[in-house]
Protein backbone atom coordinates (compact mmCIF):
# COMPACT_ATOMS: atom_id res chain seq x y z
CA UNK A 1 0.00 0.00 0.00
CA UNK A 2 1.47 3.33 -0.83
CA UNK A 3 0.20 6.78 0.83
CA UNK A 4 -1.74 9.63 -0.47
CA UNK A 5 -1.95 13.19 0.86
CA UNK A 6 -5.84 13.58 0.28
CA UNK A 7 -7.20 16.71 1.94
CA UNK A 8 -5.14 20.21 2.44
CA UNK A 9 -7.17 23.06 3.86
CA UNK A 10 -6.20 26.27 5.25
CA UNK A 11 -8.38 28.66 7.36
CA UNK A 12 -7.49 31.85 8.86
CA UNK A 13 -9.07 33.21 12.03
CA UNK A 14 -8.07 36.83 13.00
CA UNK A 15 -4.68 36.31 13.39
CA UNK A 16 -4.38 32.40 13.83
CA UNK A 17 -3.87 30.21 10.72
CA UNK A 18 -5.27 26.45 10.85
CA UNK A 19 -3.70 23.68 8.59
CA UNK A 20 -5.44 20.64 8.33
CA UNK A 21 -4.75 17.52 6.47
CA UNK A 22 -5.74 14.34 5.68
CA UNK A 23 -2.84 11.97 5.09
CA UNK A 24 -3.00 7.64 4.00
CA UNK A 25 -0.27 6.02 5.45
CA UNK A 26 1.35 2.78 4.59
CA UNK A 27 1.11 1.03 7.46
CA UNK A 28 -0.72 -0.53 10.35
CA UNK A 29 -1.20 2.37 13.51
CA UNK A 30 0.83 0.59 15.53
CA UNK A 31 3.85 0.57 13.30
CA UNK A 32 3.25 4.07 12.00
CA UNK A 33 3.05 5.67 15.63
CA UNK A 34 6.62 5.77 16.43
CA UNK A 35 7.07 8.98 13.74
CA UNK A 36 4.86 10.87 15.42
CA UNK A 37 5.29 10.46 19.08
CA UNK A 38 9.34 9.91 19.49
CA UNK A 39 12.48 11.88 18.43
CA UNK A 40 13.94 9.26 16.63
CA UNK A 41 10.85 8.89 14.58
CA UNK A 42 10.20 13.18 14.13
CA UNK A 43 13.48 13.50 13.17
CA UNK A 44 13.23 11.53 10.07
CA UNK A 45 10.79 13.64 8.16
CA UNK A 46 9.53 16.50 10.38
CA UNK A 47 12.35 18.41 12.86
CA UNK A 48 14.82 17.04 15.17
CA UNK A 49 13.98 16.67 18.98
CA UNK A 50 16.28 17.97 21.44
CA UNK A 51 13.72 16.90 23.89
CA UNK A 52 10.61 14.96 24.41
CA UNK A 53 8.67 13.22 27.26
CA UNK A 54 6.17 11.03 25.82
CA UNK A 55 2.89 11.54 28.29
CA UNK A 56 0.32 14.01 28.77
CA UNK A 57 2.23 17.24 30.57
CA UNK A 58 5.84 16.45 29.33
CA UNK A 59 7.95 18.71 28.11
CA UNK A 60 9.08 18.68 24.26
CA UNK A 61 11.22 21.24 22.53
CA UNK A 62 11.26 20.71 18.41
CA UNK A 63 13.93 22.04 16.61
CA UNK A 64 13.05 24.90 14.04
CA UNK A 65 9.71 24.98 15.65
CA UNK A 66 10.00 25.44 19.50
CA UNK A 67 9.54 24.75 23.37
CA UNK A 68 6.24 23.54 25.07
CA UNK A 69 4.25 20.58 26.52
CA UNK A 70 2.93 17.59 24.96
CA UNK A 71 -0.97 18.84 25.40
CA UNK A 72 -2.80 15.13 24.46
CA UNK A 73 -1.25 12.12 24.47
CA UNK A 74 -3.35 8.83 23.66
CA UNK A 75 -1.02 6.12 22.92
CA UNK A 76 -1.30 4.95 19.04
CA UNK A 77 -3.71 7.10 18.50
CA UNK A 78 -3.31 10.87 19.14
CA UNK A 79 -0.52 13.20 20.24
CA UNK A 80 -0.36 17.05 20.29
CA UNK A 81 2.41 18.90 20.88
CA UNK A 82 1.60 22.74 22.06
CA UNK A 83 4.77 25.40 21.40
CA UNK A 84 5.77 28.64 21.79
CA UNK A 85 6.06 30.49 18.54
CA UNK A 86 5.19 27.26 16.91
CA UNK A 87 1.33 27.14 18.00
CA UNK A 88 -0.53 23.77 18.40
CA UNK A 89 0.32 20.52 16.42
CA UNK A 90 -1.66 17.22 16.50
CA UNK A 91 -1.70 14.32 14.40
CA UNK A 92 -4.65 11.82 15.05
CA UNK A 93 -4.13 8.52 13.97
CA UNK A 94 -6.99 6.13 12.62
CA UNK A 95 -6.88 2.96 11.40
CA UNK A 96 -7.40 3.13 7.14
CA UNK A 97 -8.77 -0.49 5.99
CA UNK A 98 -6.59 -3.52 7.51
CA UNK A 99 -3.15 -2.04 6.39
CA UNK A 100 -3.36 1.03 6.64
CA UNK A 101 -3.34 4.33 9.04
CA UNK A 102 -5.31 7.70 8.16
CA UNK A 103 -3.79 10.94 9.50
CA UNK A 104 -5.68 13.75 10.60
CA UNK A 105 -3.23 16.31 11.11
CA UNK A 106 -3.98 19.54 12.51
CA UNK A 107 -1.81 22.93 12.94
CA UNK A 108 -2.72 25.68 14.51
CA UNK A 109 -0.47 28.76 14.30
CA UNK A 110 -0.01 32.67 14.54
CA UNK A 111 1.98 34.65 11.96
CA UNK A 112 3.10 33.43 8.54
CA UNK A 113 6.37 30.63 9.61
CA UNK A 114 4.71 27.69 8.27
CA UNK A 115 2.47 26.56 4.84
CA UNK A 116 0.51 24.44 3.64
CA UNK A 117 2.95 23.72 0.87
CA UNK A 118 5.65 22.95 3.51
CA UNK A 119 3.83 20.56 5.45
CA UNK A 120 3.09 18.89 2.60
CA UNK A 121 6.73 18.40 1.12
CA UNK A 122 7.14 16.48 4.78
CA UNK A 123 4.01 14.30 4.44
CA UNK A 124 5.55 13.47 1.25
CA UNK A 125 9.06 12.99 2.76
CA UNK A 126 7.09 10.72 5.62
CA UNK A 127 4.83 8.45 3.21
CA UNK A 128 8.48 8.02 1.53
CA UNK A 129 10.16 6.90 4.64
CA UNK A 130 7.08 4.63 5.45
CA UNK A 131 6.97 3.17 2.31
CA UNK A 132 10.63 1.90 2.34
CA UNK A 133 10.41 0.09 5.72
Amino acid sequence: MSGSIEQGMSQVQGSTHILHFLVRLPGRMESVWPVFSTAEGLAKWFTGVDLLEPRLGGAVTLREVGAGRVTAWDVDRVVEYTVEDGGRIRFHLERDGDEGSALRFTHEFRGERESEERWRERFERLIEILDAS
